[in-house]
């Protein structure tokens, strides 16, 4: 993705209107979409601006809502911060929610960073028809703003069930609180839009890298018919994605994650947010919201590698859980590749040894600035896509096939599921390492009705041995853990005053 984004200012730009009235004056001095959109450079511009909020989405606030919330990762609780705070009711699934909405920060800035996305793309499809330039460039633009639009709403409806479907600019106070839309009419919207995406997109081998691609709306659009259970239409994107767009599994599973300034957007790589590593604004800081702490500067430096290691303090999130860690088999190669272990000596724990999510943990210059990508969509779970729809359609040796190219690579043997129930739990257990730590395991949950009997059992587990959990001796979970087991988060409460519709 190119760097020259344009700026915050571009989301109020897509919620002003204009009207047609040639007696209305538009200031030349100032932006709006009649100054604004009249060029192909001003839609790039802009498509790049509808790329931006994914860089904070993933950083901040997707790895909270959509893998801390399951049993494949916890947080190491710091007693000296005292009260507990809205990540952690997020992690102890003890959200507070009332009457459909919760006040948590986390599902607040997820939801209106999905709809700044949506706030942009509309903008550009409103509006890009209008203006003339080359039929390629323009159907390229319209296809990542389908795309980003369909992965937004794909992202809420899956959050929250029922959100409000906005598909044309917001002009007013009026058109401002739309009803909700229920399930079925936002998969239908992201359907479509994904469907005119992967029309319209470039395939890997010809688009820019970072951009969508026609592989990763295909890719969307599968993922969306498995949450629907529509087997067989998923079946056969899979298979174009496989057979055509040209994506490899990396032959070394340390490879199919991109380092700091190098491996990005490589053959496995079917979508990933952008981010780089320097002082321009694009760069991430993940590893340092993951790493167990407090840690000092020579605890972290072997980690991170900076040339001015510092020490940190702070509420630990997205440590690796001890379920997760025993789900690898034996010789399984992911699982150092993905989990290390660090000694904290100024923990409060009696065991002061900490996993940390490794994958991410990537050599870089600076502290708490980091450039890797994030992996949103790989060629892996194309594999492990295609497997599970070839098995609920009762083609369990078919499946076996596909599972097994991603076994292999991990230096595993041939799964011996040889019944469709057994290939279903061995395709479950193989997501969960193979795309541990990359936001599925929440959604792989709730799409298989699964929340109940897997979170109350890990609930209970930790609240059997809190110190097996990262708890301090003395320390347990908060009195209200493991009690909102529910498949959606509520509707942020700051914008269920602004509407009559929540």
């Amino acid at each position: 993705m190119k760097t020259n984004h344009i700026a915050a200012w571009l989301l109020a730009i897509a919620l002003a209107g204009c009207k047609g009235d040639f007696l209305s004056v538009v200031p030349e001095t100032a932006l709006s979409s009649a100054t604004f959109f009249i060029k192909e450079a001003d839609f790039q511009q802009a498509v790049n601006g509808a790329y931006v909020p994914l860089r904070q989405m993933f950083n901040e606030r997707a790895w909270v809502l959509e893998e801390m919330h399951s049993d494949n990762t916890y947080y190491g609780r710091n007693t000296l911060y005292g009260a507990v705070d809205p990540t952690e009711n997020v992690a102890d699934f003890a959200v507070p929610t009332a009457n459909g909405v919760t006040a948590n920060d986390n599902v607040l800035v997820q939801y209106r960073l999905n709809y700044q996305i949506i706030a942009r793309t509309n903008q550009i499809l409103t509006t890009i028809d209008a203006v003339n330039f080359a039929a390629e460039s323009k159907n390229n633009l319209k296809g990542q703003a389908y795309f980003l639009r369909a992965f937004a709403y794909f992202d809420l409806v899956r959050l929250f069930g029922k959100v409000p479907l906005h598909l044309t600019p917001v002009t007013g106070r009026e058109d401002a609180a739309l009803p909700l839309a229920t399930t079925d009419q936002l998969y239908a919207q992201v359907e479509k839009d994904a469907t005119e995406a992967s029309k319209l997109l470039l395939n890997k081998a010809k688009q820019e890298a970072g951009r969508a691609t026609s592989g990763a709306a295909k890719t969307l659009l599968a993922n969306l018919y498995i949450t629907q259970k529509k087997w067989a239409q998923a079946e056969a994107l899979l298979k174009d994605v496989i057979t055509n767009d040209g994506y490899s599994l990396m032959p070394d599973y340390n490879n199919a994650f991109a380092f700091t300034a190098t491996n990005k957007n490589n053959a496995e790589s079917v979508f990933e947010v952008q981010y780089m590593e320097g002082s321009a604004g694009y760069n991430g800081n993940q590893i340092y919201r993951f790493i167990p702490s407090p840690i000092t500067a020579d605890e972290i430096r072997p980690i991170t590698g900076t040339s001015n290691a510092q020490p940190t303090s702070q509420e630990s999130n997205n440590i690796p859980t001890p379920d997760l860690i025993a789900a690898y088999e034996v010789g399984d190669k992911r699982k150092d590749i993905s989990i290390g272990y660090v000694t904290l000596s100024q923990s409060l724990r009696e065991n002061k040894t900490y996993p940390y999510i490794k994958k991410y943990a990537r050599t870089h210059s600076l502290h708490n600035n980091t450039g890797q990508n994030w992996p949103v969509y790989r060629y892996a779970e194309v594999l492990l896509f295609m497997a599970e729809a070839l098995n609920e359609q009762a083609k369990t040796a078919d499946a076996a096939v596909y599972l097994n190219q991603v076994r292999t690579r991990a230096g595993l043997a041939a799964t011996t599921a040889n019944s469709q129930t057994a290939m279903r739990e061995a395709i479950f257990k193989e997501r969960r390492v193979e795309l541990a730590f990359e936001n599925k395991r929440w959604f792989d949950l709730t799409r298989t009705g699964r929340v109940k009997e897997i979170i109350g059992a890990y609930g209970a587990r930790v609240k059997a041995n809190p110190q097996d959990y990262y708890f301090p001796k003395g320390a347990v979970p908060p009195p209200n853990a493991f009690t909102v087991l529910d498949d959606y988060y509520g509707l942020p409460a700051v914008e269920s005053a602004l509407t009559p519709n929540f």
